[in-house]
């Protein structure tokens, strides 16, 4: 005997829910709820608009790269970190340099007193990055640099110690995060100002273009928006805000779009949410396939979406620091889901400390038993479909695009922030998140709910002190040892070739990159770099 279908009872559903970025869950999802075109709006992997992936058959073909952060002290230390991680499975290296190098600080500089190496590696010289780089196979492992103010220096350092290993420079594969619109926006590692960045960030372009055709010229970075304080929807749209600036400046600069978006690529954090980072990864990807087609006239190839996840940092707690275990494996979770191409995986321990050997190795262990062991891997886009997960990324799609043109009405990031607007929004964001979390509306467990009394672990920690002394020794004996004229040279031709980057785009100027590898290669310093820079860019002060 048939029965009726009833219809759902309503009466007894719960307050509204929202997720992170303040969007409607409600109890239940059905077709009506994510009306889907499927050729328009989805499409198989690998196929436009590539919400369901970059590749058709993603994981099934080849992994994510596991890409673990590492950079603490000396070069030398961090290069037997690489070669533990390496050993381990890792399958690209990832380094973290210490804010002096960052802000193109020498470690003998009294600004860089007690920060030399504490949060990364101390880079001043191409004898560092040789160091650091000492006995790994650069032409074939892919090598990610953390770096933005100071990125072109940084690159190339790594180009010359191919060079003087007799690598070529055609077979060197890495990223380099060049992305100093959000350092002015969320973290303040600039030296700069705008216009002179954003030209030599196209310089870079146009070398990676030209001579390291398998680099990666920028990494634009939702991450550290993200943990600044933005929501998922904050990090898409002003990533992708930033992506339009960047790639206005690069045309501008005469560049053709083919010549470089296929080497762009993206950083993103994966948070505790699962289904609205998976949602966000999948709406990421098919705004910026939209966006490059639509707006650019860009190749399917330009309109790839690739990035890297990191798993958020901010989201690490002090208290009860083996809870963050679970934190990570779901963050990780989340950005497989979502289709990413590489993945850092942060240590238990880091709200404590720099990570130790044993909690990095335990971070690259959950990847790969996502990888081998939780059956994720086996098909492209598993969420696809979730009535669930297609609104999510509806709605993402839908309220970033509609932050993003926020920005555009203002004039496009560069105007943005010089008015305030990123900051402005990240910080209200970040305000709402904290008095929720002392209301008791956001549960943290171990910090607003189940805590517990035990005293957090004590992780040793490195001497700073010494590490500090052996670098600026280091450094001295560089600088002892140098042609002190022929590092003057060098400079000096760098900054009469940098002036004309001051202004608007012109004819006078000459590459960049050539003179500042020529700099490198005479062993002139990080610091001494970005000073003949500075002396005539000036240095960047917010209003």
């Amino acid at each position: 005997m048939s029965k009726s279908k009833k219809s759902p009872d309503t009466s007894a559903e719960p307050e509204e829910r929202l997720s992170p970025s303040g969007i409607p869950v409600a109890p239940v999802y059905r077709p009506d709820d994510a009306p889907i075109d499927y050729a328009k709006d989805l499409g198989d992997p690998g196929t436009f608009p590539y919400t369901r992936g970059v590749q058709l058959t993603m994981y099934r073909g080849r992994l994510w790269t596991m890409r673990q952060y590492a950079g603490f002290g000396s070069a030398t230390a961090t290069n037997e970190r690489f070669k533990h991680l390496l050993d381990a499975g890792q399958t690209g290296l990832s380094v973290a340099f210490d804010l002096p190098t960052q802000m193109g600080i020498d470690s003998d500089s009294p600004r860089a007193l007690g920060e030399v190496g504490r949060v990364g590696v101390a880079i001043d010289t191409v004898e560092d990055m040789h160091a650091l780089l000492a006995d790994l196979p650069l032409a074939t492992v892919s090598t990610s640099m953390t770096i933005n103010a100071t990125a072109a220096t940084l690159l190339a350092m790594y180009v010359v110690v191919a060079e003087e290993r007799g690598i070529d420079r055609a077979a060197l594969s890495g990223t380099i995060q060049n992305d100093i619109l959000k350092e002015y926006i969320a973290r303040g590692t600039y030296i700069y100002p705008p216009a002179p960045s954003l030209a030599l960030i196209a310089e870079v372009f146009r070398f990676c273009a030209a001579e390291v055709p398998s680099w990666n010229p920028i990494s634009i970075s939702g991450y550290h928006i993200r943990e600044a304080g933005a929501t998922a929807v904050q990090e898409l749209a002003f990533t992708l805000a930033n992506t339009i600036e960047y790639v206005n400046r690069a045309i501008a600069a005469g560049l053709p779009v083919d010549a470089f978006a296929p080497r762009l690529s993206f950083f993103f954090a994966a948070h505790n949410d699962l289904f609205e980072e998976v949602a966000k990864f999948r709406a990421a990807r098919r705004i910026y396939a939209r966006l490059m087609r639509d707006r650019f006239g860009a190749s399917e190839a330009s309109a790839k979406l690739r990035f890297h996840t990191q798993t958020g940092g901010v989201t690490l707690q002090a208290q009860q620091p083996l809870n963050n275990v679970v934190r990570v494996a779901i963050q990780a979770l989340g950005a497989v889901l979502g289709g990413t191409q590489s993945l850092h995986t942060n240590g238990y321990d880091e709200a404590l400390a720099l990570p130790t050997a044993e909690s990095a190795t335990l971070a690259l262990r959950t990847q790969q038993i996502i990888a081998h062991e939780s059956g994720v891997a086996q098909t492209a886009d598993p969420l696809a479909g979730s009535y669930y997960v297609e609104r999510l990324t509806t709605e993402l799609d839908e309220r970033a695009s509609a932050l993003m043109q926020r920005v555009e009405d203002m004039g496009g990031s560069a105007v943005a922030i010089e008015a305030g607007f990123f900051q402005e929004e990240i910080g209200r964001s970040a305000y709402e998140f904290q008095l929720a979390v002392e209301r008791g509306e956001q549960t943290i467990v171990g910090v607003n709910k189940y805590e517990s009394a035990d005293a957090a672990p004590v992780i040793p920690a490195p001497d700073f002190s010494a590490l500090e002394r052996e670098q600026r020794a280091r450094l001295a004996r560089v600088k002892q040892s140098r042609d002190a004229a022929g590092v003057k040279r060098s400079l000096v031709a760098l900054g009469a070739a940098a002036k004309p980057y001051a202004g608007a785009v012109s004819a006078s100027r000459v590459a960049l990159m050539p003179l500042i590898i020529d700099a490198v290669r005479a062993r002139a310093s990080v610091g001494e770099i970005a000073d003949a820079l500075a002396a005539e860019w000036g240095h960047y002060r917010p209003a």
